[in-house]
């Protein structure tokens, strides 16, 4: 429990171990995490720092659900109870993503052809707002993260790398999920657009958000993060 909110974890990692075997090199195996223990409260942003390829985003990817977990337990605060996102069924899941979790990858990866505005509307249909309210809410965030209007209703597609980045971020922040996941959230942002950012994140920490993330840039991860955490990298095991 947070001895200054009062307010009970809402995201606890206990021994988190990841491997890879590359089965095109004999079998080797990869250890990418070894016995990460991470817990995070209400209102806290924990920055994940080490070199590159030390395992960063794969921890995000495993928190999320992309990856399986080799050992330990992802424990999220979901209902009122403390789920194991490592030992969850897919439907649980699904349903930890649709109102729980919410992760702001490094690309943006969406059905082809879907307007600008309803990619970014999707998440908050999905966790249950209505459809007017959900269009209202995106394109709020469309505008305050300064992507031309008359993009909205365009596929993102052939956008550049800052608007696309823009599109994920105005995605991610769209419904307010207790636990959120950034991965180089101000990547391709020029510096008014990494401000605004660095506004969003402050707010979601306000409102109680729980949330880890990696910022390369070192001015936007003064300015958000509580804490950190260092990911070490591993060797790289014989077959």
């Amino acid at each position: 429990m947070n001895a200054i909110t009062g307010a009970p974890e809402a995201l606890r990692v206990e021994n988190l171990s990841k491997r890879f075997t590359l089965h095109l090199q004999g079998g080797r195996r990869l250890p990418v995490l070894d016995r990460v223990d991470l817990a995070v409260h209400p209102g806290e942003c924990v920055a994940l720092v080490g070199p590159s390829g030390a395992g960063k985003s794969t921890l995000m990817r495993t928190l999320y659900g992309n990856y399986l977990a080799g050992a330990g337990r992802i424990l999220v605060r979901h209902e009122g109870a403390m789920v194991d996102l490592a030992t969850a069924e897919p439907r649980t899941i699904v349903a930890l993503r649709r109102t729980t979790i919410g992760y702001v990858s490094q690309f943006l990866r969406v059905i082809p052809r879907v307007p600008t505005a309803a990619i970014v509307a999707e998440p908050a249909r999905r966790a249950g707002m209505a459809e007017a309210g959900a269009m209202v809410a995106a394109r709020g965030l469309l505008d305050r993260l300064n992507l031309p209007e008359a993009l909205w209703d365009l596929p993102p597609a052939t956008f550049s790398g800052g608007e696309q980045q823009r599109v994920n971020l105005a995605r991610g922040f769209v419904h307010p999920y207790p636990v959120m996941l950034l991965d180089e959230p101000t990547a391709s942002l020029d510096p008014a657009n990494r401000d605004i950012v660095i506004g969003l994140i402050t707010e979601a920490k306000a409102r109680g958000a729980a949330i880890v993330g990696i910022f390369h840039d070192a001015a936007v991860r003064e300015a958000v993060a509580t804490r950190s955490l260092t990911v070490a990298a591993l060797a790289v095991e014989a077959a």
